[in-house]
């Protein structure tokens, strides 16, 4: 290994250096990765998901969210410390790679894929069932739109990884922005007891209807399984450290902030909006920010709401296209990705990854055009299973660099994971037990059963490529 790929961190001198990294360019800068943080704890999840399930469990959704985001912490605080020890971006590709093995890494990068990939449809499809909110957009069918949106985002993604990181940046702004004026405008309303609807907003909305278990603690148990998914971007802030300069400073105080903004943004809001209006004035499919504001009259809310809902979807398309190139690079490197997945163009992007992505995206545009009403639904059972399968290879990647650890073999940063191996194990029993609820869900019925399709695909795969494997892509010597 090069003096130059060296960098003093386990006992015996060196750690090592993943082939994956070379070539790019550190244009994040700390502002960049700090919004990237916040909008990977917010997204659609939160600003149209939300409504539903208020309708399902009733205030209780908040301590859903609360107990989902604790887990979801727990990833991103594992990724954080893996982050100190090597930034990398291949991520979790690359710290799977190290500790699991070529195996790990292939594991944990398709899984990723399955994720992003999926989710882009997703997104796309979303985007498309905004932008016809509007009368404009009204005759223009489902798919182009479809289509034009991944079009947008694809080019922007192909320039370099400093707009990128301009695009999310102004994102999270808009995101963040709409949020606090609207919990603003909210306990003011609850402060002075303004009636909305002919209810009196406050605390008494909450226990006059129900309490905060006014459909019991089963409803709360099993939305859990959608809940979770709420915060399926919090990991990109990982892939995001390897084009970042001074992660060691940024990254920490980034990841620790993740947890105040779930308590704020995902448990506050829910809370404000139990005393706005009672629960069961919200319904699925439609944000709740949206109803009140429409039940006070404001003029145009649900129009700037809407926008808000179209750009957490361009966010999280954005973010999808720019993480699964990198952890395709790293795994193309490695022999168990495309050849193709490990080119960069002239700006240092990595836009084979990118251009297979889009490619699966396109598959979702031809879904758009022939079942638009289930588009949404079919794709977004399979992200499920990518999240949690990335989830649990950052989690078992940091069990292992612990353990390595224990046997002096490697040094743990300053920054870690507190009550290891406790919080990872507690970690992977609380996904499998997601697993378990998806099986009492109709929809997530369809998910499980589709579990050991994907298992022999995963280990077709494989065979397929497990002799171009090509070890020297993680150089630990």
């Amino acid at each position: 290994m090069s003096e130059s790929t060296l960098q003093a961190n386990e006992p015996g001198g060196e750690r090592p250096a993943d082939a994956g990294d070379a070539g790019y360019r550190k244009s994040l800068k700390a502002r960049h990765i700090n919004m990237i943080a916040i909008g990977g704890a917010m997204g659609t999840g939160l600003f149209l998901g939300a409504g539903g399930r208020l309708a399902q469990a009733g205030p209780a959704l908040a301590l859903a969210y609360a107990v989902c985001g604790v887990f979801a912490f727990f990833v991103v605080r594992s990724l954080g410390e893996l982050i100190l020890y090597r930034p990398s971006s291949g991520a979790f590709v690359s710290y799977s790679r190290e500790f699991m093995g070529e195996k790990g890494a292939y594991t944990a990068g398709w899984m990723h894929f399955l994720n992003w990939s999926t989710t882009g449809i997703a997104d796309i499809t979303a985007i498309a069932l905004y932008a016809h909110y509007w009368a404009l957009f009204t005759p223009v069918p489902q798919w182009v739109l479809a289509l034009i949106a991944l079009a947008i985002v694809l080019a922007l993604n192909m320039v370099s990884v400093k707009l990128f990181g301009e695009m999310e940046f102004w994102f999270a702004i808009i995101k963040v922005g709409a949020l606090i004026v609207f919990m603003l405008v909210g306990i003011y309303l609850v402060v002075t007891g303004h009636p909305i609807s002919g209810h009196e907003a406050g605390p008494s909305l909450i226990t006059d209807t129900g309490g905060f278990f006014p459909a019991g603690v089963l409803p709360v148990v099993l939305i859990m399984q959608g809940v979770v998914f709420a915060y399926a971007s919090v990991e990109l802030v990982g892939v995001a450290a390897g084009e970042t300069e001074n992660p060691e400073k940024i990254m920490p105080k980034a990841i620790n902030s993740i947890m105040w903004r779930i308590g704020i943004f995902y448990v506050g809001s829910v809370l404000l909006l139990s005393m706005l209006l009672p629960w069961t004035s919200y319904k699925d499919g439609e944000s709740p920010f949206v109803t009140v504001l429409s039940s006070l009259g404001v003029p145009g809310a649900s129009d700037v709401m809407n926008l808000v809902v179209l750009t957490a979807a361009m966010s999280s398309l954005n973010s999808g296209l720019y993480s699964t190139g990198r952890t395709l690079r790293s795994m193309s490197l490695a022999g168990s990705a495309p050849k193709f997945t490990g080119r960069m163009n002239r700006n240092q992007v990595p836009y084979g990854g990118i251009l297979l992505t889009s490619a699966v995206c396109v598959v979702g545009v031809g879904l758009n055009a022939v079942v638009p009403e289930e588009a949404f639904e079919i794709v977004l059972n399979f992200a499920s299973i990518g999240i949690l399968g990335t989830w649990a290879m950052i989690v078992l990647s940091h069990l292992l660099f612990v353990r390595k650890a224990d046997r002096g073999e490697v040094r743990r940063p300053h920054y870690r994971l507190p009550l290891s191996p406790y919080v990872q194990i507690a970690t992977l029993a609380f996904f499998a037990a997601i697993v378990v609820l998806m099986a009492f869900d109709d929809i997530g019925r369809i998910t499980v059963l589709a579990l050991p399709v994907l298992l022999v695909a995963f280990v077709v795969g494989w065979f397929c490529v497990r002799g171009r494997i090509d070890t020297s892509a993680m150089d630990n010597e």
